[in-house]
């Protein structure tokens, strides 16, 4: 399973918008800036993410968008669902029933493994936070200055 540059950038720009959670709203180009994604390709990201009601948009010189809920309580998964549809590693095993269409599915002898992939990808985006991944960057980041800090032995 790949995913796509929309679903990348779209959980990028949802850290960049947890990092200044209670700052304010940030304009599309401060996001841009901080996650790295192309604004003209962010304001397509941005709508379903508003949409799905992750994302509040203020209008204004002093607008912008902001997280409608903490960052401790936006899952990494709902992003992902947001910006890639349902969790399907094959449509067999896709979280929405409606798309299990292979005719093969009830005797199928590979069916277990593509279930088991999918349950491993849904408990990690569902399991993790924006806040975690924040924190996460930050401890490599950590880690990194003080590796280039210290002189070789």
């Amino acid at each position: 399973m790949k995913v796509s540059s929309r679903g990348e950038y779209g959980v990028r720009a949802m850290v960049a918008l947890a990092r200044h959670y209670g700052d304010g709203p940030m304009s599309i180009a401060a996001v841009s800036r901080a996650a790295s994604v192309p604004s003209a390709y962010l304001e397509q990201l941005i709508a379903p993410l508003r949409r799905a009601g992750l994302v509040a948009s203020t209008r204004g010189a002093q607008g912008g968008y902001q997280l409608t809920r903490p960052p401790e309580l936006v899952r990494v998964g709902e992003v992902y669902r947001v910006m890639e549809g349902p969790v399907a590693p094959m449509d067999c095993v896709s979280e929405n029933l409606a798309d299990q269409t292979c005719p093969l599915i009830d005797g199928c002898e590979t069916r277990p493994v593509w279930l088991k992939m999918r349950d491993a990808i849904v408990d990690t985006l569902d399991s993790m936070t924006l806040a975690d991944l924040i924190s996460q960057g930050n401890a490599r980041r950590q880690r990194s200055a003080v590796s280039v800090a210290r002189p070789p032995s």
